[in-house]
């Protein structure tokens, strides 16, 4: 096991209110000290971290791997590496795979899959009903067991009696349910915010009321179920709205956004740009401001990339027809550094978005520096620029709106379990 001294890096740890030049040590995959070394410790690597970074490793609540089912998209090889290379050390795999994330056996070929790269850790997300059809509930005690870090419906349940069953049994299970809130009719065949962008364009429309009607009866259910709920990719202003009610009342609700709704609008896809093509899509400048208010104000406690790699035909398509979604692990770093210097966040305040607040959400022992936890480490030139090209990118999906833009922020180091998986030269 490598020992390892990381010094005069800027040490930011948002779940110890940290940020401070000094030194950190490594031994055993853990964390041993920050400042001085014990008398009794020789690192067998020094990693001179000066004008960079050293902060915990990022979560990233969703990620498709493409693996099982879409290997022509992407690996779990390509996006564990890709991942662990823009320092991101634990991802969350939705369970819609083919086939499905319903048994102990796909959870468990993941898991293992994974381990094999060394690179990021993968946590599976079970399926809340069998096959995500929203008829049979999924066994979730057994998947727990098998190493499910909670359920996930991904697509809408339509028969509200099964989703309130299926609610009702993972809070007896003590999981965590991820609902992506959406309603199954409204803007089924739409592929643009209703607005006036959409009508402009001729799109086809997706209401805000897809969103929010959903949230509101989910809210329902999990407030009649006591289960701790967790609402992903949030879009619009008003389910902000009633998500931070939900929390005043005390429900056990947290939520999250991706980074691209923070950044982008519905007048991002002026020029049918299918890159801007997103599920749920992208929202009215109005809908955005109220995102990053809501971050702010802690109602959303989560930034993730929501990762979806597509083969280049993919996104070639007329808008309406082409794949939804943006390849996102290279850019969640810069882009939310962006977004900070947009909204005057300090660091410790954006990264606490990548690393406690995930780790908290997902009750794991992560998202930290602090003496005698796992060594998952990032260190990042916060002033390094670059540009986003399909060369740049690690993902094999080569899909994002961002191309030809100047990003600022580069990973240098990856530490995993107290191991070097990646380096910048």
């Amino acid at each position: 096991m490598d020992t390892i001294s990381i010094t005069e890096g800027r040490v930011i740890d948002p779940a110890a209110n940290l940020d401070l030049v000094t030194d950190l040590h490594i031994a055993d995959g853990k964390i041993i000290a920050i400042g001085k070394a014990p008398s009794d410790f020789t690192a067998a690597r020094e990693i001179n971290a000066k004008n960079k970074i050293v902060c915990p490793g990022f979560i990233d609540l969703s990620v498709r791997l493409r693996e099982p089912g879409e290997e022509y998209k992407a690996t779990i090889i390509s996006e564990t590496e890709a991942a662990a290379k823009n320092g991101i050390t634990t991802v969350c795999c939705p369970p819609d795979t083919d086939p499905v994330i319903d048994s102990p056996a796909i959870a468990e070929l993941l898991q293992q899959r994974s381990a094999k790269t060394g690179m990021a850790k993968v946590l599976p997300l079970a399926a809340l009903t069998k096959g995500l059809k929203g008829e049979h509930l999924a066994e979730m005690g057994i998947l727990k067991q098998a190493g499910c870090i909670a359920v996930s419906d991904v697509r809408p349940i339509v028969n509200t009696n099964v989703l309130r069953n299926a609610l009702d049994y993972a809070a007896t299970c003590d999981l965590t349910v991820f609902l992506h809130p959406l309603d199954p009719w409204l803007g089924n065949s739409g592929c643009a915010h209703e607005g006036i962008v959409s009508t402009h364009l001729g799109l086809t429309a997706i209401p805000e009321q897809t969103e929010t009607i959903a949230v509101a009866r989910n809210l329902l259910l999990v407030e009649n179920s006591g289960v701790k709920a967790h609402f992903c990719r949030l879009s619009s202003g008003k389910s902000v709205e009633m998500i931070q009610h939900a929390q005043d009342k005390g429900l056990a609700v947290t939520a999250d956004v991706n980074i691209h709704h923070l950044l982008l609008a519905d007048t991002d896809i002026h020029l049918y740009d299918s890159q801007c093509k997103l599920c749920p899509p992208l929202r009215s400048s109005l809908d955005k401001q109220a995102l990053g208010e809501g971050l702010k104000n802690n109602t959303i406690n989560a930034i993730c990339s929501d990762h979806q790699p597509h083969e280049k035909e993919a996104k070639l398509s007329p808008f309406s027809m082409a794949s939804a979604g943006i390849s996102g692990l290279d850019t969640l770093l810069p882009l939310s550094l962006r977004f900070a210097e947009q909204m005057e966040m300090d660091f410790i305040t954006i990264l606490s978005y990548l690393t406690e607040k995930p780790a908290a959400i997902l009750g794991i022992d992560a998202g930290t520096l602090q003496v005698g936890t796992v060594a998952d480490v990032c260190i990042f030139d916060p002033n390094k620029n670059w540009n986003l090209t399909q060369d740049t990118m690690y993902s094999m999906g080569k899909n994002s709106p961002f191309f030809n833009q100047e990003l600022k922020a580069k990973v240098y180091f990856t530490i995993i379990n107290g191991k070097v998986v990646y380096e910048y030269l």
